[in-house]
Order: C-alpha cells, then sequence, then structure tokens
C-alpha cells in the first residue's frame, strides 16, 4: 500500500527529501564537498539539506540540478495544452475583446449645447 504524502507532516517530507538527495549523491559518487562547489551552494548547506533542514528552495533546486533530478519539479511548471475546443473558444473570445477603431464615417458631429450654464 502506497503512503500518502499529504498525511505526513512537513518536517517528515523535509527529512525524507533529505536523505533521498544523500542516496542520490552517494550513488553518483559525489563528495559532500564537490556538491556542493558545483551546485553553488556551501557545504553546510548542502549539510542541512541532507539532514531535512531545507531552508531554502533555490538551493534545493540547485542540488537537484546538479544530480539531474530537478525533473521532479516538471508536472509542477508544465503548461498545459488546450483543447481544439479550448483553443477556438480562446480565439473567439479574444476577437470580441479587440476593440474597433472608428473610422471618419463613424465619427458623430457634437451637437451644440443650447442649455445655459449655471456657473
Amino acid at each position: 500500500m502506497e503512503e500518502n504524502i499529504y498525511m505526513l507532516p512537513d518536517g517528515e517530507i523535509r527529512r525524507r527529501l533529505g536523505q533521498k538527495i544523500r542516496h542520490l549523491r552517494l550513488r553518483q559518487n559525489f563528495t559532500q564537498t564537490s556538491l556542493a562547489e558545483q551546485a553553488q551552494v556551501s557545504l553546510t548547506t548542502l549539510k542541512r539539506i541532507e539532514k531535512g533542514d531545507i531552508s531554502y528552495f533555490d538551493s534545493l533546486m540547485r542540488v537537484l540540478r546538479v544530480l539531474g533530478e530537478l525533473d521532479v519539479f516538471s508536472p509542477l511548471i508544465k503548461e498545459e495544452e488546450m483543447s481544439p475546443n479550448e483553443y477556438f473558444e480562446f480565439v473567439e473570445a479574444s476577437k470580441k475583446k479587440q476593440r474597433k477603431r472608428a473610422s471618419r464615417s463613424d465619427k458623430i458631429t457634437p451637437q451644440p449645447n443650447t442649455e445655459k450654464s449655471e456657473w
């Protein structure tokens, strides 16, 4: 039975992410120092990430990029494609929103104001 990630506390998710990153680092034969250098994060930051103390998202992304695991975010940033019907509706809606320019024949000549001003 698969565990429901939504039922896990945030700290447990961070701890498991840290363990996974440590496992990936070791499997790819990176030292903590070399991974930190390539990811352009401090050694202390990498050690914290591996312990589950993930404070900065950009540091996590840099480490995942070097480990070749950045694609875990693909489903979150992938732009959804429109169906043909959605595209048609989008085009039709944008046509309705376009303003028409007034032509000389469309202009209405203002009528002189015959009412007296109270001023």
